[in-house]
């Protein structure tokens, strides 16, 4: 596609007035794990004796390892390694992430490797494959798979983080359930969790999970949770037969955890940055308010949303590009649509692959969600800009919320600056971030 900076869309944008904005900062609830001490509570777990036990000398031990931006992951994982080690097992790696890293074992690993996960940093093999094996038949007579590699071992333990779910609801959610029947299941696996759609999908987390919970040789999970600033909160050594009944207790407190854009309504969202690493689907829909499905509701109430830029990490699997109102031509041409597509066939999701209005920068991509909001004032809008779904202590606000925000109409929220200009370079993009 190509987008003429100087044709007609240019013209219809061009007088299109940006208000001044402020930077605001949102404080929550900021307990966390210091990263220093990450290996020691990953280990005070692993020497737990109903989980120590799980671990027999001489026996493989596949250690299960998503493709998202899980904070401290790394330490996390090596800090697991490091304690099968120690207690005389023999452990490796295997990516558990369902059809992303285009849906290939390179991709998976290299996704891997872009969160310090390789043999070297982890000081164990890596065994990526998208083989996968029949394990059974769930009660919903969906047919589970897993990982041939992981499947193959003594035992098994994934690493995970508990969330909320971008596109549905339900007991089990993204955590562990998640991981044992999607990512362990490869793209074969994952598309048969999917194939109901997402109004069911929870139905079939938790019969298929039960398969392999049955069937598998899992010993135990290792959960996380997060707080409202992206930090470890929590980490804990789930036991297999634990699975069922602890993770919607840790799913509703990651659900406390989360942060929120607390001024709750706006007409324009700005997103400055996209990526896998933020969400499955680039910007969290819990926080932006921009679901694929009618099967999820929450986050901000907003009419239209601009995305800027797409992570380098990405490597062009822009999914979530369709949850925008506008982007720039520059998430445009970023687009690898084989990574992409093969993550959106996989969900059944087509909404967040779609391709939105595409502009040729940052300010036109502003300038025309003003402009198509319906029933506002087009000359004083609500506008929130934020850096990206995950880190959202420091946002911007329009000139429109400044003197509610002096007189403390939300709790939390207090801004550090006064309005001013947003500033663009001669190209048209903005040339300030967010820093957290």
């Amino acid at each position: 596609m190509r987008i003429n900076p100087n044709g007609k869309v240019s013209e219809l944008l061009r007088n299109v007035p940006i208000p001044k904005m402020f930077h605001a900062v949102q404080k929550f609830d900021r307990t966390h794990i210091d990263p220093r001490d990450i290996a020691e509570t990953v280990e005070r777990e692993l020497s737990r004796p109903e989980i120590s036990v799980k671990i027999v000398p001489g026996m493989s031990v596949a250690v299960a390892v998503g493709s998202r931006g899980i904070r401290n992951i790394d330490r996390i994982v090596r800090a697991v390694v490091d304690g099968i080690k120690s207690r005389g097992a023999v452990p490796f790696i295997v990516p558990a992430m369902g059809s992303h890293g285009g849906a290939t074992a390179e991709g998976q690993k290299a996704l891997l490797a872009n969160y310090r996960i390789t043999r070297e940093t982890m000081g164990c093999e890596i065994r990526s494959s998208m083989e996968a094996v029949l394990l059974g038949t769930s009660s919903r007579g969906r047919q589970v798979y897993m990982d041939k590699n992981a499947a193959s071992a003594d035992g098994i333990i994934p690493v995970c983080r508990v969330k909320p779910h971008n596109a549905f609801r339900g007991k089990y959610e993204s955590g562990i359930c998640k991981m044992l029947t999607v990512g362990l299941g490869k793209q074969q696996g994952a598309s048969i969790v999917h194939s109901d759609g997402m109004d069911v999908i929870a139905e079939n987390i938790e019969s298929m999970a039960q398969v392999v919970l049955e069937r598998a040789p899992m010993l135990f999970a290792v959960a996380c949770v997060e707080n409202a600033y992206d930090e470890t909160y929590a980490v804990e050594a789930v036991r297999r037969e634990d699975v069922l009944a602890r993770e919607p207790e840790l799913l509703r407190e990651a659900f406390r955890r989360m942060p929120s854009l607390l001024v709750g309504k706006a007409d324009v969202l700005i997103v400055d940055e996209i990526g896998k690493e933020f969400s499955g689907t680039g910007v969290d829909p819990n926080i932006t308010g921009t679901f694929s499905t009618p099967y999820a509701t929450g986050g901000l109430e907003v009419q239209r949303t601009c995305f800027l830029n797409l992570t380098k990490e990405s490597a062009g699997n822009a999914l979530g590009v369709g949850l925008a109102s506008a982007v720039t031509e520059r998430i445009f041409n970023a687009i690898d649509p084989d990574k992409m597509y093969a993550n959106c066939i996989t969900s059944t999701v087509l909404k967040s692959a779609m391709i939105p209005c595409v502009v040729a920068n940052d300010r036109e991509a502003i300038r025309l969600c003003i402009r198509t909001c319906n029933k506002i004032d087009q000359n004083r809008p609500d506008i929130v800009r934020i850096a990206n779904s995950l880190h959202i202590g420091m946002v911007m606000l329009s000139e429109s919320y400044y003197e509610d925000v002096r007189a403390g109409r939300w709790p939390g929220l207090t801004a550090v600056d006064e309005p001013a200009e947003l500033e663009f370079d001669g190209e048209g993009n903005l040339t300030d971030t967010i820093e957290q």
